[in-house]
């Protein structure tokens, strides 16, 4: 095993050995908030097919659908779900320090992510949810995020001006939306289907992945390739859900949690692949150039509020990590 990879389980390895060995069969509730073919369905499918195998069925996972987010995280702190993949726009409101990942153009691409939350600085900020009452298990992902509405396209910052757009409640996201004009209405992902065909909101943002799997394409014409924001997902679990495991079978989530992790990411490499051509032949009309440089000129003020209210000092680091 890989430093980079024994470090990815830091947290879960952190949390207190169950004191007696598990009953003969244990239920492990696992929610999220996507169709079972999307991303986060894969990650699920791979850790309950992995977990169920390596324990031979003496711990059993119950994949079930919730689409919101803060709830499912809620449930997990409290101990009435188990686990839950979600992506990292409401975790803010639970672990401070984890908002530091959703600031805009941050990460390069995909190997410049995955690298820094496989690194020392994602193991770092895992370890911060014991604090809070839950386990912060693996990094995951749901992609960069772009932005689609109903109302015009987008080429440049001034377009997107006066738009009513749904984000997160995510205060980083908000600011950032802020700053260029619009209008950020926050919204839990369950809300927001309804909230775009009745013109609540103009338009949303999330990854290809996203928009795919949820037939965004049937409510919102333009879409436009900002690539913004990179959206980690995290794996969270119940402390005591950790507790009740026997040594041998948190081994085995261990292994089964690496196995989602690779399942989730080679889905969002697939979709990305294959995403943009498939919204086009929906019926989306796309703009793929865009001018980054111009959206991040705009988002000068934001910036420098991040550096801030935000550890700088991390920003800066995740900013400038290169692999060793």
């Amino acid at each position: 095993m890989t430093l980079t990879r024994r470090a990815a389980l830091a947290a879960l390895a952190a949390a207190p050995l169950a004191a007696t060995p598990a009953a003969a069969q244990t239920t492990i509730t696992l929610q999220h908030a996507l169709p079972a073919t999307s991303h986060y369905g894969a990650g699920a499918a791979a850790l309950k097919e992995t977990l169920e195998r390596l324990t031979q069925g003496r711990v059993r996972v119950n994949v079930q659908r919730n689409d919101n987010e803060r709830e499912m995280i809620e449930s997990v702190q409290i101990g009435t779900i188990d686990c839950t993949i979600t992506s990292t726009g409401p975790v803010g409101n639970f672990v401070p320090g984890v908002r530091v990942v959703d600031v805009p153009f941050l990460f390069r691409d995909y190997p410049h992510a995955r690298g820094v939350l496989d690194s020392e600085i994602g193991q770092g900020l895992l370890q911060q949810f014991s604090a809070r009452g839950l386990v912060g298990v693996i990094w995951m992902e749901n992609g960069f995020r772009h932005l689609t509405n109903s109302r015009r396209e987008v080429n440049n910052p001034a377009d997107v001006r006066g738009l009513k757009v749904r984000t997160m409640e995510n205060q980083v996201h908000m600011r950032a939306f802020q700053t260029l004009g619009a209008l950020p209405t926050p919204m839990a992902f369950s809300e927001l289907v309804p909230a775009l065909q009745q013109g609540t909101v103009d338009g949303q943002e999330n990854p290809i992945p996203v928009i795919v799997a949820n037939n965004l394409n049937q409510v919102q014409r333009f879409l436009t390739l900002t690539g913004h924001v990179y959206s980690p997902a995290v794996l969270i679990c119940s402390p005591g859900t950790m507790q009740r495991l026997s040594t041998a079978d948190r081994a085995a989530f261990t292994e089964a949690a690496r196995a989602a992790q690779r399942a989730n990411r080679e889905k969002v490499s697939a979709d990305e692949a294959s995403g943009v051509d498939e919204l086009r032949r929906r019926g989306m009309t796309v703009v793929t150039q865009v001018d980054t440089a111009a959206f991040q000129t705009a988002l000068a003020g934001a910036f420098q509020q991040y550096e801030r209210e935000l550890d700088g000092a991390l920003l800066r680091r995740m900013r400038d990590w290169r692999p060793n």
